[in-house]
């Protein structure tokens, strides 16, 4: 049967058991419930800088390949970062948005992006993009965050771009947070058990609960401490109380909430997601300065979450070298660029490759200052390409 791509303006139209078919459920941030969750409670807006806008390939009436797709005026959101390519387009008078996004909104998360029940399917789909965006008028096509199986899909005409991240990953198979420092030097295990002293004395305790062991209380207070937290940096919070609230019913015990509690009142808390493996680490707040309360709630509880749990990998968000003195170790972060103007994009092909060079030396370098007396990550190897 002859299969046809086509374009969605709303996940809500796509059965959720079909799209799901299409992965193999170890990453939360690419199953329907979270995706339609955001078009549905008020987190993506148009003015924004948000328009779903996804790819499908149909079989019939049978759903064979898909991609979470939205149309981009704006590069909010994305921790992907193309201001210069936007102001580049703004000086030789030309348009940069609108743009076409293949991602998870306001995620920088690693994971599946081209969706599809075999490789024919996945070929298309990808192979249709182009196209699509020339009709549409669109300036270029974004794919962010590609896991590394995904990566050989996408041929020359696909700019690479790579950035770094700091992941924890227990290659050593500690079996709690005691074995974690003792394979840790001297001056960094002692270092993270003072910060971690000072936190218990001050009287905080900590709960971790998934969706379905929260109360309203707790998803309220977590609601706050995000909105907080995007207040003191000038920043829109985009996720709503009632996408939490669905997280929470949807995929109960992908939500994993860090509490922090102190003299009755919670005051501090994290927001993760935990796929199969791994757990992300995604927002953090708190009505309370606490020496060591942030590595605390944000690190230290989710690595010993991962080691009680028997997770492998701790992904706690993009940037942060700070990270790289408490276990989490550079990781490569890649995505695919393909822009419509030809001496653009010719253009943007030298500036990407000395990208990746440069990314790709500062990741050794600071592999080379990890905390571990034998190095506790997986050797840095050259990014694909």
């Amino acid at each position: 049967m002859t299969r046809r791509v086509a374009w969605l303006d709303a996940l809500d139209r796509v059965p959720a058991e079909d799209w799901d078919a299409l992965h193999d459920g170890r990453n939360p941030f690419v199953r329907h419930a979270f995706l339609a969750g955001l078009e549905r409670h008020g987190c993506l807006r148009g003015d924004w800088g948000w328009t779903p806008r996804h790819p499908v390939v149909l079989e019939g009436d049978r759903l064979v390949a898909a991609a979470p797709g939205y149309i981009k005026h704006n590069s909010h959101g994305e921790f992907v970062f193309d201001h210069a390519w936007a102001h580049a387009y703004a000086r030789a008078g030309l348009d940069y948005f609108p743009k076409w996004l293949c991602g998870v909104p306001y995620s920088p998360v690693t994971g599946p992006r081209l969706l599809a029940v075999d490789e024919g399917a996945r070929r298309q789909l990808l192979a249709s993009l182009p196209g699509a965006c020339r009709d549409a008028g669109w300036s270029s096509c974004h794919v962010n965050f590609i896991e590394a199986a995904g990566l050989p899909a996408f041929g020359p005409e696909w700019l690479p771009r790579m950035d770094v991240q700091y992941h924890w990953r227990n290659t050593q198979g500690w079996g709690d947070f005691d074995g974690f420092l003792a394979a840790m030097d001297h001056k960094h295990r002692k270092n993270i058990r003072q910060e971690r002293a000072r936190v218990a004395g001050s009287g905080v305790r900590f709960r971790i609960l998934h969706g379905d062991e929260a109360t309203e209380a707790d998803l309220v207070a977590m609601h706050g401490f995000y909105l907080q937290t995007f207040a003191e940096y000038g920043n829109a919070p985009a996720l709503t109380l009632p996408f939490l609230h669905h997280l929470a019913k949807t995929m109960p015990r992908s939500l994993v909430l860090v509490l922090a509690d102190l003299e009755g009142d919670t005051v501090a808390g994290a927001l993760c997601m935990r796929g199969t493996d791994t757990l992300y680490g995604r927002y953090w707040g708190s009505h309370v300065r606490l020496p060591g309360l942030h590595f605390e709630t944000c690190y230290y509880q989710g690595i010993a979450y991962c080691l009680r749990e028997g997770l492998a990998v701790f992904e706690p968000g993009a940037q942060g070298e700070h990270k790289l003195a408490r276990g989490f170790l550079p990781t490569p972060v890649h995505s695919r660029h393909w822009v419509a103007d030809g001496r653009f994009r010719e253009a943007l092909a030298d500036w990407c490759r000395h990208e990746v060079d440069l990314t790709a030396l500062h990741a050794r370098r600071m592999g080379a200052r990890t905390p571990f007396k034998d190095p506790g990550g997986e050797p840095w190897h050259p990014p694909p390409g």
